[in-house]
């Protein structure tokens, strides 16, 4: 039933040597929830601290950690990815950010796996830097929004897909 199990339940990675290369992309998205001190320090589209620029920050890392996801997750195969874009947009009034993460790759495999760790190592980050002001931050409704490539697409439900 899973893929990533051989034979005798033992976890194997799976093998895409057979399979056609193919556009593949996807779209991940992680909400941030700012306490209300933090979300106050909110002003043209980022939060400037001691330590830096949160976001621009958080970009940088959200990069980073797509690219690096099969050395945090085990079976994941290593993908050189072509393109990965994240984007913080943050919402003052709901004292909330949305961190997407969209990426791109031709290849035998998709890259759901590197968009869920660019948006949550990015959500991460923001975590990190904004702490000294806050432990109230949450992060949650880390979700995939879009996949294309492979067998088979897949679109969230509308509901799924609403911040």
């Amino acid at each position: 039933m899973f893929s990533h199990l051989d034979a005798q339940n033992r976890p194997a990675m799976v093998n895409v040597g057979d399979k056609a290369i193919t556009r593949r992309q996807a779209h991940a998205v992680a909400m941030v929830t700012l306490p209300k001190q933090l979300a106050e320090l909110l002003q043209d589209g980022e939060i400037a601290t001691k330590k830096g620029p949160i976001f621009q920050t958080a970009i940088l890392a959200g990069v980073m950690g797509a690219k690096k996801t099969s050395d945090l997750i085990p079976l994941c195969h290593p993908l050189a990815l072509e393109d990965c874009q994240i984007e913080i947009i943050p919402n003052r009034e709901r004292g909330e950010i949305a961190i997407h993460c969209r990426v791109q790759v031709h290849g035998k495999t998709g890259v759901e796996m590197e968009a869920l760790t660019g948006a949550t190592v990015a959500a991460l980050t923001v975590y990190d830097m904004a702490k000294a002001v806050s432990h109230e931050i949450e992060i949650r409704r880390v979700r995939l929004l879009e996949k294309t490539g492979g067998k088979r697409a897949y679109v969230a439900p509308a509901e799924f897909a609403a911040h």
